[in-house]
């Protein structure tokens, strides 16, 4: 959930201003780092979960205020888009049945928010990209009312200096132009956190990128935007368009994107907030009272709030994120790769199989980033993202393999282990990785459900069949049975 700020106009003096105190944060930010200022116990998980609103006809509800109104509870809020609310829910440890309480939690908090939508006539969905929204509803008068959203639309777009140009060719193809940022809301996405200490946040990180491309793989849940049908989990392709700071100059002369993987594998936390700093302008340059260093001296932990507030300006698939709770300092990783849905019995499988990947890999004595090229981890993203379970990705010791070859001979088991060391009850953890077995198997992701069952609309116009199929999904995602158990139309 990104940092709420006041409607305003920047000077230049803002932004001097604010590039030394992002220095200052960050030498303290060193600082901390060298005094192990960091208390860490064990690691512990959490998620956010991005939603779609929709009305009785499975078409876009622009009512993100009133529902939020309805649900009143602090652990929701609204994201970019009038069509979107996100939840939150804090890392605990997955030990016992907590991954199971995890799941309960996700699908009370749903259950009582749809409750709630219905009263003012909204309705939720967990996907990656809402299948019927057209491009008439993506504009700049359906832009969430918090002022942070049209401040940042306003700056991605002074940074530009022309329209947005989506241009992604898939089974079908789609080019459009935007005069703001709200494609941005067409992503949903299911966000994981791990909370590490900083001795072992850049194994963790590494990791987590090394997998990003299985995840997506077996999780892809956005094969349609705008009516075409384009990559299986085109989610991706489209947030790293939508905002785009970089005309097209920029992008010839090499100018790093926002939307980011990265360029290299890291040895310290400190190397990601550097890089921030280093390669990316500011686009929202507020400075707090707060002086990081005399805090620091007085023995209080520091926000840090110029660092953190341009951290979340940076968009990379794998984040790292400093918060201070009660006092103490707390790194995580904040996995973004993977879309929503289909249902919580499916998210909670997606989050077993990411944790417990994160309670091996790391710690591996030859670590698979010491073994493959990074681009190489770049590369397995974006086919997954193009193909799905079809798509080839390369893994040391295997080359390029099928991507449900992949999981079932080497990350599933992995995964079993990683749950093992969470301590994770063993009808727990099989349950959840059965999900992750069986799409594998069956070859069904909430993608392939999708298009199968829009092809199994016949002759329908695209629209009147994407918003037949929304809402037999969102019936099925409320039996939270998981997607490839989901009856065709």
């Amino acid at each position: 959930m990104g940092r709420d700020v006041p409607a305003m106009v920047f000077s230049r003096e803002d932004r001097r201003r604010y590039r030394d105190k992002v220095r200052r944060c960050l030498d303290v930010f060193a600082q901390m780092l060298r005094e192990s200022r960091f208390e860490f116990e064990e690691p512990k998980a959490g998620l956010e979960i991005e939603l779609n609103l929709v009305d009785e006809r499975g078409e876009a509800a622009m009512k993100n205020i009133e529902v939020l109104e309805a649900i009143a509870q602090p652990d929701w809020a609204t994201e970019l888009g009038q069509f979107n609310v996100e939840i939150n829910v804090l890392p605990e440890s997955l030990d016992g049945d907590g991954a199971a309480r995890l799941e309960r939690v996700i699908r009370d908090r749903l259950n009582h928010a749809e409750e709630r939508a219905r009263t003012v006539g909204g309705h939720m969905m967990m996907v990656g990209i809402l299948p019927t929204l057209r491009e008439s509803d993506v504009h700049e008068g359906t832009l969430s009312a918090n002022p942070r959203y049209r401040l940042l639309n306003e700056q991605i777009f002074a940074a530009r200096g022309e329209d947005l140009h989506l241009s992604i060719e898939g089974e079908e193809f789609l080019e459009a132009y935007a005069d703001s940022i709200t494609p941005e809301a067409a992503c949903t996405s299911l966000q994981l956190h791990l909370q590490v200490s900083p001795e072992a946040f850049a194994a963790n990180w590494n990791a987590a990128q090394a997998i990003a491309g299985p995840q997506v793989a077996l999780a892809a849940n956005s094969p349609f935007l705008f009516g075409r049908r384009l990559w299986q989990e085109t989610r991706i392709p489209l947030f790293e368009q939508a905002t785009d700071t970089r005309p097209v100059e920029l992008k010839t002369q090499g100018v790093r994107p926002r939307v980011w993987f990265g360029e290299r594998w890291i040895t310290s936390v400190f190397d990601l907030f550097e890089e921030n700093a280093r390669y990316f302008p500011a686009l929202l340059p507020l400075c707090d009272e707060e002086d990081p260093r005399e805090e620091l001296a007085r023995g209080i932990t520091p926000q840090l709030g110029e660092l953190t507030l341009h951290n979340g300006t940076v968009y990379r698939w794998n984040r790292p994120v400093y918060a201070v709770v009660d006092g103490t300092p707390h790194l995580r990783v904040e996995n973004r790769v993977l879309p929503a849905g289909p249902s919580v019995a499916d998210v909670a499988a997606n989050a077993a199989f990411y944790y417990g990947l994160m309670r091996v890999l790391p710690y591996a004595e030859r670590p698979v980033w010491t073994r493959m090229s990074f681009a190489a981890a770049e590369d397995n993203l974006h086919a997954a993202a193009r193909y799905g379970l079809d798509a080839r990705l390369f893994w040391p010791g295997l080359g390029e393999v099928v991507a449900s070859e992949l999981v079932l001979r080497r990350l599933l088991p992995l995964a079993h282990e990683g749950l093992d060391l969470w301590g994770v009850d063993p009808g727990v953890r099989d349950r959840l990785l059965g999900i992750v077995e069986q799409r594998c198997l069956t070859g069904t992701t909430g993608a392939s459900w999708q298009i199968d069952a829009v092809n199994a609309l016949g002759d329908l116009d695209r629209h009147e069949a994407l918003r037949r199929m929304t809402l037999r999904y969102i019936e099925n995602m409320h039996t939270n049975e998981p997607v490839h158990t989901w009856p065709s139309l």
